[in-house]
């Protein structure tokens, strides 16, 4: 597989790079924008997250009036219980927390709506972003891994958005209210936490830098194990047939094993954090008990007073806890993050030139001045070349893999820039032309077919806007498939499976053949189009080939030296230099490399 950008080069290190901009607080940063994004939904959640919890905080300071509604006399050992006030300060207490109940199950169904509208509009930015970058970007990364950025870091990115979010904000509040009800109730006591909560604090901070590279670690791991899943699964039946199940197996467990590793590392170094947080909070209630009954005892807080002023400092200190497990999934959010804004600040396509012209009339002449071109630096794969190709004719482009076949068409299409040279069609330089006009004068019928979900007939009208069914049918007929698509049980109007996995590499060929013949395009480009049909259906696409090709310019590239007898001129192709020009028989007479090329098939 070519290497490369189409209008830059690739360093390995680029990626790692730019994700440096993203860790700290620049993340979180670009996170906000999307929060801003749908703020009136957010602020609703919000307050509703505040007067839940408001209504929440209330219940020990009630408990608390309760229980301090229960008198004991010392000294006749009976308790005197104000019953009326009792029930009073229960009955609140249930209202309260029904309430605070009831605005906690609204606020998690607008919150649910909340993440779900910014975790869209991410998913489409970053599809969309797929579309504008260059052809060559999908070179670098495997297709897995892509796909791990749109599905499993965005899902990272809702699912913290849901619940990490109200987290944190609820725990913001219960610690603020709870310290306020603290400092009302006794202000000696709140001393134990002078003492505990920097210890909470310090052990926090320290164990979530040791866990952040751990969770990047993880999320790049499970890219490559999809990676590395969407590559045997492409290939399984080549798999199969070479009976290297049991290498594969083995293969795909130490690429299992070391995804297993990266998050068995992650989930618990971020383990380790709660628990001992959790011994220091209790640690701390431990010691608030032990002082809260010396003052009891002293006559310097009721009964009542120390019970509210426990409870909350369950509430002070529960969420210093959750906010330890919190830090982890942040840590997870971050990473996430990264992959996603690696992907979505990718350098697009460079933008057509300002005098970039727009293409009224092609007539299809192509011209070579002294091209050059390389994937990576310092290794040239097309070394000058010059040709001239008139409208209408037709040109072979053959030679051994690897040679420079395939780039030269990329060059033309612009999925790839030369380094130097100028490549011209219809004389104007196709720098100085509007991309999607130079890319929509030709049509090409790769080697890789592709089909669309959808029916028959739209897969083979992609190749034109607003075909009828009268041309769609005409196109199939030319294409030889005609008689095939009618013996499906709708005839073109047939569903597709995703990649046409119900038909064969075969009639997949020949459908995006009749699409190319549909296609009103002044160029034509064949990629070892043939490649995938049997002998009597090759010659069958050859005479309607024929008759597609006349008048326009057409590049064929192609293995099989029979497909390409009738070309008008043929170009050899070896390590990047054209090493033989002219037609089938001059070729054949010079006998040099093409010659031998041919009688290594055919003799």
């Amino acid at each position: 597989m070519n290497r490369g950008f189409s209008n830059t080069r690739y360093n390995p290190e680029d990626d790692k790079q730019q994700a440096r901009r993203y860790q700290g607080p620049n993340v979180f940063l670009r996170l906000s924008k999307y929060l801003l994004a749908f703020r009136w939904t957010g602020l609703l959640a919000m307050l509703l997250v505040v007067a839940a919890n408001v209504l929440a905080l209330l219940g020990p300071y009630l408990s608390g009036k309760a229980i301090d509604a229960i008198h004991f006399d010392s000294v006749t050992k009976t308790a005197n219980v104000d019953f009326p006030t009792v029930y009073r300060y229960c009955a609140y207490m249930v209202l309260f927390y029904l309430l605070s109940a009831g605005l906690s199950y609204i606020r998690s169904l607008v919150m649910t709506r909340f993440s779900q509208k910014i975790t869209r509009r991410i998913r489409s930015e970053s599809y969309n972003k797929l579309l504008s970058l260059p052809v060559a970007y999908f070179d670098k990364l495997q297709a897995g891994d892509v796909i791990s950025r749109l599905s499993y870091d965005i899902d990272t990115i809702n699912t913290s958005l849901t619940g990490d979010l109200v987290q944190i904000l609820t725990s913001l509040i219960t610690v603020t209210g709870a310290f306020v009800m603290m400092v009302s109730i006794s202000w000696k006591m709140l001393l134990v936490f002078l003492i505990t909560v920097p210890m909470s604090i310090f052990v926090t901070i320290k164990r979530s830098r040791m866990v952040r590279p751990l969770f990047r670690k993880r999320s790049a791991a499970l890219g490559a194990l999809n990676g590395y899943t969407e590559e045997i699964l492409s290939g399984s039946k080549t798999i199969k047939a070479y009976g290297k199940e049991e290498e594969f197996a083995r293969r795909y467990g130490v690429q299992n094993a070391q995804a297993s590793e990266a998050y068995f590392m992650a989930d618990y170094q971020a383990a380790t954090i709660g628990p001992s947080v959790n011994f220091i909070n209790n640690l701390s209630m431990a010691i608030i008990s032990v002082a809260g009954a010396c003052l009891f005892i002293s006559g310097s807080m009721s009964f009542g007073a120390i019970s509210a002023f426990i409870l909350y400092g369950r509430k002070f200190s529960g969420p210093i806890n959750e906010f330890s497990n919190i830090l982890a999934d942040l840590q997870s959010l971050r990473s996430a993050s990264e992959r996603v804004f690696t992907l979505m600040d990718e350098d697009p396509e460079l933008p057509d030139d300002p005098d970039a012209v727009a293409l009224t009339d092609v007539k299809g002449e192509i011209e070579f001045r002294n091209v050059k071109f390389s994937y990576v630096p310092e290794k040239e794969i097309i070394h000058g070349l010059s040709l001239k190709v008139p409208a209408g004719k037709t040109v072979a482009i053959v030679g051994p893999t690897g040679g420079g076949k395939t780039t030269i068409v990329n060059l033309l299409m612009r999925f790839y820039d030369r380094d130097s040279g100028v490549i011209l069609l219809d004389g104007i330089p196709i720098n100085k032309i509007c991309r999607d006009d130079l890319r929509k004068a030709y049509t090409m019928v790769l080697q890789e077919t592709w089909l669309m979900g959808g029916t028959v007939a739209e897969n083979i009208a992609y190749g034109k806007k607003g075909a009828t069914r009268e041309e769609i049918e005409e196109a199939a007929k030319r294409a030889g498939i005609h008689k095939f698509i009618l013996s499906l049980p709708k005839g073109y109007d047939t569903r597709m499976e995703d990649g046409g996995l119900n038909i064969s590499k075969g009639q997949k060929q020949l459908l995006t053949i009749a699409r190319s013949m549909l296609s009103d395009a002044k160029m034509l480009i064949l990629d070892e189009a043939t490649s995938n049909v049997d002998t009597r259906t090759e010659i069958k696409i050859e005479k309607a080939m024929l008759k597609l090709m006349e008048g326009k310019t057409c590049f064929v590239i192609a293995h099989r030296l029979s497909t390409v007898k009738n070309a008008d001129m043929i170009m050899v192709v070896r390590d990047g230099d054209v090493v033989e020009t002219g037609t089938h028989r001059s070729l054949l007479e010079q006998n040099g490399f093409y010659a031998e090329l041919y009688r290594s098939q055919y003799v």
